[in-house]
Formats: structure tokens, sequence, C-alpha cells
């Protein structure tokens, strides 16, 4: 072993494309970084789909970072990815083939049998479907910007798709699978929808994508776009219905802007509920995006606070259950990042433990921010409902545009259309925390067979800067089932996604209503015909009418802390 030692400063060596066979005969390959002086020493496992030499190190320190402080450090390529055998459909083998490399990496003279794991997005989730596989010496996991449910969590939002980031990275991923096939028209015709990825989301159909249809390209992103209820498909590659498998300590990290910000923090609920280890599990909530994690989100500065070491967080973290060395002995379970005030805040519970509700209303003109739609703790008596188009279209965009990018965005223009409803409340007296997921309670009539409701929560400057908060969506068809009836006047009640906010005083709480988000989103074709068989032929445009009257009270929740 020692000719292919390589040394990479400070008494730390590298041995690259380290073999090992799984019990099916598949071999995966990982590079291995082994601390200065005599072990032996606990071991962390990094199980990436994107080639081993990244190490995830766009939102990480280098492994070398963590071998300099005493752990050896395995970055592995999953089945059919990088230097790894097999083929790879994404979750499909994670769970087994993370358990027993970290069998495997017990048995190894550097390693003293005590294991971690870490990682982010996809190498989060192989951290959770490993740790179900309850693998001895694993002694703890932080997964970061994941799920535990793939189809709430990953890939759908109350039966809407998320098209930007599942078509998105349906695209990365497959690019790899036509080059270790020799695929070379596919790799090329996936190439030049990688390199004008915003065109992409406005194909139609867009489940019959030319780039992804390919029948000598893997199914997966087919599947998930077929798979479009919660179903046997989502629940036996994940760990939705598995928690109570998990016995290993969990330090769960998410971003507010985060494509999988709703993964991560029901994960943490649903383990802090099921997990054998629910007592040790923890949340770190940052104001970030997917990639970087910083100070910078768009145009905003966040604060100096926002670029939290997250390094060094997890290196206590791995200290405390690996090394015994009690460095979070005292930290709180959730430590959140509070928008607005811009600064970190902890909690011993989820969510505020507070509600408070506030009521539709207008005089029945709410279109746009120019019309006279008002919130406010008074619930409504006899008002006229207010009523908006949907237009497949034309949709109202995502909050951050046609790249469906997130962060506190001012959606001022936006507001400006007649296709949404804006709701606003008087300037604040006091300083609101909201802090868990808002909900809204939207008695609403449409003209569609099948329809979308759009809800926003956006933080209103007194400048007049509009920024965008969290959003959510609930489709008809999973909300309502075969329940669901046009021309007639249902409840539509759904959570948002969560935030920490607070609205300072002088600034105004705004609701908005829509019919759709996209390119976050899909769009609704208003008819029986699936999104992703939608095209010009088959959509239908609708009307949506709002009630909000002393026998439909429309509401919006938010959990604050009082």
């Amino acid at each position: 072993m020692a000719e292919r030692l390589v040394d990479v400063g400070d008494g730390v060596k590298l041995e690259r494309g380290v073999p090992w066979r799984l019990s099916d005969g598949t071999v995966l390959r990982s590079d291995h970084y082994y601390p200065a002086g005599d072990g032996p020493w606990p071991t962390l496992l990094l199980r990436q789909p994107y080639g081993r030499d990244i190490a995830s190190t766009v939102v990480y320190a280098h492994p070398v970072w963590f071998a300099r402080r005493g752990y050896n450090v395995v970055i592995q390529d999953v089945r059919g990815r990088g230097g790894s055998e097999g083929e790879f459909y994404p979750f499909r083998n994670e769970g087994r083939d993370g358990a027993e490399t970290i069998a495997w990496l017990r048995t190894r003279p550097e390693s003293n049998g005590r294991v971690g794991m870490y990682g982010f997005s996809y190498q989060g989730a192989a951290q959770l479907l490993a740790a179900a596989e309850q693998p001895e010496g694993l002694q703890c996991i932080a997964p970061a910007m994941t799920a535990c449910d793939f189809y709430a969590g990953w890939f759908y939002h109350n039966g809407a798709l998320r098209l930007a980031s599942s078509q998105g990275w349906g695209l990365q991923m497959l690019k790899e699978d036509a080059v270790r096939r020799g695929l070379h028209q596919a790799r090329e015709r996936l190439g030049a929808a990688w390199a004008n990825l915003r065109a992409q989301t406005g194909y139609m159909p867009y489940g019959e994508h030319p780039a992804i249809v390919d029948p000598e390209l893997p199914s997966y992103v087919r599947d998930w776009f077929a798979h479009d209820t919660p179903c046997d498909y989502w629940s036996g590659m994940d760990v939705s219905k598995r928690a109570a498998k998990i016995a290993v300590p969990a330090l769960h990290v998410s971003g507010w802007y985060d494509t999988y910000l709703e993964g991560s923090v029901r994960g943490f609920e649903l383990l802090r509920r099921e997990a054998q280890s629910k007592e040790h599990q923890y949340l770190l909530a940052g104001p970030w995006v997917h990639i970087p994690w910083g100070d910078r989100v768009g145009e905003s500065d966040l604060g100096a606070g926002a670029l939290l070491n997250t390094d060094e967080f997890l290196l206590s973290w791995f200290d405390h259950w690996l090394k015994d060395a009690g460095t979070f002995t005292d930290e709180p379970k959730v430590r959140h990042f509070a928008m607005g005030v811009n600064q970190w805040m902890t909690a011993d519970d989820w969510e505020g433990s507070a509600r408070e509700t506030l009521y539709l209303h207008s005089g029945g003109r709410a279109e746009s921010r120019k019309g006279d739609g008002f919130l406010s703790l008074k619930s409504p008596e006899k008002e006229s409902a207010d009523i908006f188009s949907y237009d497949p279209e034309v949709p109202v965009m995502s909050p951050g545009g046609p790249m469906g990018v997130s962060g506190p965005t001012d959606q001022a223009a936006l507001e400006m259309g007649n296709n949404l409803l804006v709701y606003t409340s008087e300037s604040l007296s006091e300083a609101t925390h909201v802090f868990g997921a808002p909900a809204v309670r939207i008695y609403v009539a449409t003209s569609a067979s099948q329809a979308d409701l759009v809800a926003k929560l956006v933080r209103v400057l007194p400048s007049g800067r509009a920024e965008f908060v969290c959003i959510g969506i609930a489709r008809s068809a999973l909300l309502f089932g075969d329940a669901y009836k046009a021309e007639t006047t249902q409840l539509w009640e759904f959570s948002l996604e969560p935030t920490s906010t607070v609205f300072a005083a002088g600034e105004k709480i705004r609701l908005e209503v829509a019919g759709s988000a996209f390119p976050l989103y899909d769009r609704n074709p208003s008819n029986a015909t699936k999104p992703k068989e939608m095209t010009p032929w088959n959509w239908g445009r609708s009307t949506h009418m709002v009630f909000h009257d002393m026998a439909r009270p429309s509401a919006l929740v938010l959990p604050v802390i009082s």
C-alpha cells in the first residue's frame, strides 16, 4: 500500500481508487485520506454519485481538512458512478451498499471501528438509507439538504412536480450514464439541453423530452414523472416508512431557500417522532440555497452571521459522537437563522408555540397589488369574492423568475399582474416572528376539472420591496381526489414550506394566491390530462373564485414565537 500513498501535506496520506467488492460481486472504489501518526482513527464516510475527486467540496472543506483533525476520511463512488462498477439507479441500492461498505471499513487496520457519515443532497439521502440498515459501528450521521420522503420532500409538493429541480437534476445524472454506455448521440442531446437548461422546462410534453426518453438510457427520470402520487415506488426507496429503524444521532442541515427545504425539515421532524434515537436529533436551519452556503443569496446580503463555519460545526458534532469529546453537549435541538433580523436563534422545539390567524378581505377586487385585498385579525362578514384567471400559456412565474431560483427576491413586479390575488396587512405595530410552516385555509371554486392553488408568503418593507419568504402549492387531484368538483366551493387547506422570518414593526405581511408558480412547479392542464403529457393542444384556461365571508372565512395561519 505504501507505494500507492500520496503525501497531501501535514502528514496526511491519500490512497486513491481503493477497491471493495460487495456481496453481489460489484466493485466500488473509494479514496482514503489517512491522518498523520499512528492510528487507528474513527472514520468519516461520504458516498456520492458525482466523482469522488469532488468530495462535495462545493459546500464542505476538503477531506484533507478533516483528516488533519484525526479522522480517516473515505470518499466513495456509489454503484454505477465514477470508478465504481454496476448500474446506477438513484437511491435504490444505497442502503445495502452503504451498510456493507461500513462493515468493510471497520475491518481495515486504520479504523478503530467507529464510523460517522456526512454529505448533502444525494449524499444526505445515502446516509439515511444506510442508517436504516442499522450497520454495526455507524454511530452518527449528518444528512444535509435532503429528504426522508422522496415523494413529498424531493420530487413533489402536495401533488405538483418540482419541475425545474427534478428535470435539471435528471438531465445532469443521465449525462454520465450516456458516457458510461458509450451513447454519443444521447450525450450530445443531454449536453445541449444542459447548456440551455432554462429552456428545458418549457418543452412540452415534458414527460417526452427527447433527452430523457432514449430507450438506451436508464428509465429513472421517466419513472419519477410517471409516479405522480405517493406509492410503493417511493416508499420502497426512501426511509419514510422505516424511520423507526434509525438508531443513530443525526444532525440535519437545511437552507431556507434550498430545493429540499421541505424534505430536510420534515425529515428532522419524522426522526424526532419515530427514530430509536429520537432524543438525539438536531436541526441547523440556515439562510442558504443548495449551493453555496454563505452570506449572499442573489442580490441580498444576509450579514456576517450567515457565514457560519459549518465545517467547524460539523467537526464538533463528530468529535462529540466519535471521540467522546463532549463538544455538542450544550447544543440546542434547533439552531435557526432568523431572516429579517439576520441572526441566529435557538429553540428546543420546532415551530412557534402560538398561532396567529390573518383573514382574507377585499371589496371583490384583490387582483394584483393595485387591488383592494388586505389581511386582518378580524374575521370577515359579508364580502364579495375575488376572481382570477389561470392560463397555462402565461403562468404566474416562480418567486425567482424563469429559472426557478430561490432567495429573498423582490416580488413587486410580479405582483402587478392581474393573474394573482394579493392580500396585505397594515403596517405592523410590533415585530412578528414567524417560525415554522405557515398554512392556508382558503375557500375556492374553480371552473376546471383539475386545478392547482399556490400560496406565497411575502415580507413587505417600508420601501415597498416585497421579499419572498416561502411558498406552498396543492393540486386538486391529491388534495381532494375524486371529491374534487368544478364550479363547487371547497376548502383548500395546506402548508407552505417552513421559515424563520421576523417581520419588523413598520413592515407588512402579504399573501399571494395564484394558480401556478412555473417552472418551480409544473403546470396544471386544467383537465384530466396528465401534466407530464400536457401540450398547447390539450391545456385549458380556467377561473378561480376565492371566497372570504362569514360562512367561508379564508385565512392565513402563521406559527409565531410569542
